[in-house]
């Protein structure tokens, strides 16, 4: 008798116990989550490129991107930064299947968002080079009429343009061989 009590309990725990996680389920599916999150990404990225693209316009056509070039160039980044966003995200939704060599690239640079990271990063030093020319232009005006000619701010554009991309090209190298030599001893 008390091998069919104990065994009875058993199974009724183990009843418990599943209707229990099956009503939690809902609550806890981190797929569900993950979906709302990414589509809500590709909204917020399409009303930041809408956004940027509007601004990006306006200063072509009041010819104001000859005059603010720092300024234009931090609304190009961030017009690009939204637009990876939303491929990126999209591929996520998507969820494609990546094999061979295309497949391995189009993950290094696409689905790890190291694309993003270029307009990120770019953006960030683009932003610090707007903050100086602002703070000498307000500063020290005599200096910074000599100091910023237009060949100083084109090198400055270029600068934020080459360091991001070479900054993640260098991680995604780094990445890269880091996942060789551990494929390497592993075999």
């Amino acid at each position: 008798m008390t091998e069919e009590s104990y065994s009875s309990k058993s199974h009724l725990s183990v009843a418990m116990t599943t209707t229990r996680e099956e009503a939690m389920a809902p609550l806890s599916s981190s797929r569900g989550v993950d979906f709302i999150f990414e589509c809500a990404v590709v909204c917020i990225g399409v009303g930041g490129a809408a956004a940027n693209a509007l601004i990006l316009y306006a200063m072509v056509a009041s010819k104001h991107h000859t005059k603010q070039l720092l300024i234009f160039n931090q609304n190009v980044f961030d017009f690009c930064g939204c637009i990876f966003l939303v491929i990126v995200y999209a591929l996520k939704i998507s969820h494609i299947y990546v094999t061979g060599t295309f497949g391995y690239w189009l993950c290094m640079m696409l689905l790890s968002e190291n694309l993003l990271w270029v307009s990120l990063n770019g953006s960030a030093v683009n932003l610090l080079t707007v903050t100086i020319e602002r703070y000498l232009k307000v500063v020290h005006p005599a200096l910074s009429r000599k100091l910023l000619r237009k060949s100083v701010i084109y090198s400055a554009m270029a600068g934020a343009w080459i360091g991001s991309i070479i900054s993640v090209v260098f991680h995604v190298l780094i990445f890269h061989f880091r996942h060789i030599s551990v494929h390497t001893r592993t075999e």
